[in-house]
């Protein structure tokens, strides 16, 4: 898998149980998920289709380092599907765990917001 991006867990990101809140997870893998899209598509014009089931196994932290990794599953005419996993670093040590994980679907459109056949780069 291919590092995407990287994100710290602040305080504004802790929900009611003092661990980061799904819902900033859920965005941080769409906002991963939506560069990967578009820089193997070569376009900026990709939107979310899809995001399948996203298990959260490990808690996150505040001040705790999430790494968001990607891979293309398959390409289709006018969609992509990635594998995007989230790890949490453990800078110390080295080492990660996986805190979720998911497959996405993201389309290229047109000014229209159709759907439009994804150009080989």
């Amino acid at each position: 898998m291919e590092l995407i991006s990287t994100k710290i867990c602040k305080t504004s990101d802790i929900g009611v149980n003092d661990i980061l809140f799904g819902g900033a997870m859920l965005s941080w893998l769409d906002e991963a998920g939506g560069i990967m899209a578009s820089s193997v598509c070569c376009t900026s014009n990709m939107v979310t289709l899809k995001m399948e089931e996203v298990l959260f196994k490990e808690p996150v932290q505040v001040k705790q380092q999430i790494r968001i990794y990607g891979k293309v599953d398959r390409m289709g005419k006018t969609s992509i599907s990635l594998l995007i996993e989230a790890r949490r670093a453990d800078l110390q040590n080295q080492t990660e765990v996986v805190v979720c994980s998911t497959k996405m679907v993201f389309v290229r459109i047109d000014e229209q917001g159709k759907p439009m056949p994804i150009k080989a780069c």
